[in-house]
């Protein structure tokens, strides 16, 4: 395997089974479309009436958080610079408790369809309107990369399957069930494709595990390969992936998405009681560490069967991207249906995430833009929400057209999403938690993280860091013996260490303090907007007369709101209870009287 070029390529039966899970999630549009036909609000259209479950909520919510970025993207990560991503799950933890203690209470109780409805009431129409923006922004160009990324990972050159046939069918399918059947449709697509992302893994990891000999010599191919890079606790924020940057910095981020990003909360208040809608949380929790899981001991097994002979080095892939559909179509490829799954689980991830944000960017657009302006009917807003959302589909696939043309600059647009999310999370976390916080500081503040974040991500851009800092893992080519595309033989006993990171320039004098900061990792972007924001924010509202601001009370978090608070009030109690404290006079007082019974046998003169 690991010596041989790959010249197989998609079969009818592989087509078939694509086609059949983009037909599936075409009838549940249209399924919902018309069991739901009656429906007269735009409200139900775009939260699902607010009648669901959690465990359907709570597989939507990993199956959008997890695109076709993780299914390609992880398993390369772990390739190529090991697999430390795995310190993710500690941040999913992190995400959770702060989403569920301090986000969900507020935006539950608020009963609003969208998130930025919340900057209105806290703190002016102003806030709200430069918060949706910025939404709509990141998303239409983060959804576009979503739509076009796995088509260019697929292409031609590793499938045989067609990149713009990909792209537009992908695109048309997301936005016919979108603007059939809504939330509801968008949550059970959800539900449907994360079993076909956990049937791909399972797939291409059983396959490599029975051709390497076991899971033992999957991970003892990855220990000396030195992928299971497990224990680096060093606090240097400049080092790109270590314990403290992927557990802290990823939950900053990951808190931005689970927190206030519309596409997420949209889908948890849409739950039928909040105790409904924190379980979603979870529950969905469980889904993150085992689509995590899933992606890295993937990484592992796509390493452990080209440790010796790297299809990138040699010119066999055109990009680390390429390397899972690569190695489905050298381990599956004789297997007809097999990689067409793969692809399915794919597009599986990029349809969950698509949709997700084609229905939070038509309920956005209805109730932050249109709503507060006009006096239609439910019913035309409602066939005004459908039209966005076909709206947005279509400006989605453009976006995928535009994206193609990016080159290099697909990775910095995909950063853009971090980087504003970090500042609009300090934002809402101004407004829940500081009740000082008013619309002056607010609006500095955001603007203020938003100038410093982006600043730094263009900058690191500009600059990057150092190859101490972001250094690839060690690849070889020793094992290799193949005849190329070319005609020309390939063999190679050793090879030096391959490096792929570009060289940082050398800066003298002054600037080394901003090369510094520009070699910031990227996972710290989103905390430096979000601390930025919230630090800015107070000082303008105090120096503004924030400290006489009167906030309504269902605006801001309450202890009441929260689980810990319930937690501890009952655990005291019970411990009261327990040592008779509480009832140790009311005992007394029904055995003895009143009387002190140390006295009771006396009379006094």
């Amino acid at each position: 395997m690991s010596g041989s070029s790959v010249t197989s390529s998609f079969a009818v039966a592989d087509y078939v089974v694509f086609a059949v899970m983009l037909l599936v999630s075409a009838a549940v549009g249209v399924y919902f479309a018309w069991t739901d036909r009656k429906q007269r609000s735009a409200g139900d259209f775009l939260t699902g009436g607010r009648r669901l479950t959690a465990l359907p909520v709570s597989m939507s919510l990993s199956a959008s958080f997890m695109s076709a970025i993780t299914v390609l993207g992880n398993p390369a990560e772990v390739y190529r610079y090991g697999a430390s991503i795995a310190f993710y799950a500690v941040s999913y933890v992190f995400t959770m408790l702060i989403t569920s203690e301090v986000f969900l209470p507020v935006f539950y109780k608020l009963s609003i369809t969208s998130t930025y409805e919340y900057l209105e009431l806290r703190f002016n129409r102003a806030t709200r309107l430069m918060g949706t923006m910025l939404f709509i922004v990141q998303t239409i160009l983060y959804t576009g990369i979503v739509i076009y990324a796995p088509a260019l990972a697929l292409n031609q050159a590793v499938t045989g399957l067609d990149l713009w046939g990909a792209v537009i069918s992908t695109g048309v399918v997301c936005t016919f069930y979108c603007t059939m059947g809504g939330l509801k449709a968008v949550v059970w697509t959800d539900v449907i494709q994360l079993a076909v992302m956990f049937a791909g893994f399972l797939t291409v990891i059983i396959r490599s595990v029975v051709l390497q000999g076991g899971v033992i010599n999957i991970i003892s191919d990855s220990q000396q390969g030195g992928r299971l890079n497990l224990l680096d606790f060093d606090p240097n924020p400049l080092r790109r992936h270590t314990f403290w940057t992927l557990s802290i910095g990823g939950a900053f981020i990951w808190l931005s998405i689970y927190g206030i990003n519309q596409a997420q909360v949209q889908r948890y208040i849409a739950c039928k009681s909040m105790t409904q809608a924190r379980l979603s949380l979870f529950i969905n929790l469980l889904g993150l560490w085992s689509i995590l899981l899933s992606s890295v001991f993937a990484g592992m097994c796509l390493f452990s069967v080209y440790k010796s002979c790297d299809p990138w080095t040699t010119g066999l892939i055109s990009a680390p991207d390429q390397l899972m559909p690569y190695l489905v179509m050298d381990i599956l490829g004789g297997y007809p249906g097999l990689p067409g799954l793969f692809v399915a689980a794919t597009y599986s991830g990029s349809l969950s995430t698509v949709s997700s944000s084609i229905n939070a960017l038509a309920a956005v657009t209805v109730e932050d833009i249109i709503r507060p302006y006009t006096n239609f009917s439910e019913k035309r807003l409602t066939w005004i929400s459908k039209g966005m959302s076909f709206f947005y589909g279509i400006l989605c696939i453009g976006m995928a057209g535009l994206a193609s043309f990016m080159g290099g600059i697909l990775q910095a647009a995909i950063s853009i999403f971090g980087i504003i999310g970090g500042p609009l999370l300090g934002l809402f976390t101004l407004g829940i938690l500081c009740p000082l916080a008013n619309s002056k500081g607010a609006l500095s503040g955001l603007f203020s993280g938003m100038a410093l974040s982006l600043w730094v991500g263009i900058g690191a851009q500009i600059y990057p860091p150092s190859n101490a800092l972001s250094q690839p893992l060690p690849l070889s080519t020793e094992g290799c013996n193949f005849t190329t595309a070319h005609g020309s033989n390939w063999t190679s006993s050793t090879l030096p260490i391959q490096n792929f990171t570009s060289v940082a320039p050398v800066h003298h004098g002054d600037k080394w303090v901003l090369t510094d900061l520009y070699s910031l990792s990227y996972l710290y972007f989103s905390p430096l907007g979000t601390i930025t924001a919230i630090t800015v924010g107070l000082v303008v509202s105090i120096l503004t007369g924030g400290y006489n601001l009167k906030v309504e009370p269902s605006l801001i978090l309450k202890k009441e709101d929260t689980t810990i608070y319930h937690f501890i009030k009952t655990f005291t109690g019970r411990i009261k209870r327990r040592s008779g404290h509480l009832d140790l006079k009311k005992d007394r007082e029904m055995t003895f009287g009143n009387a002190n019974p140390a006295f009771s046998d006396f009379e006094l003169d």
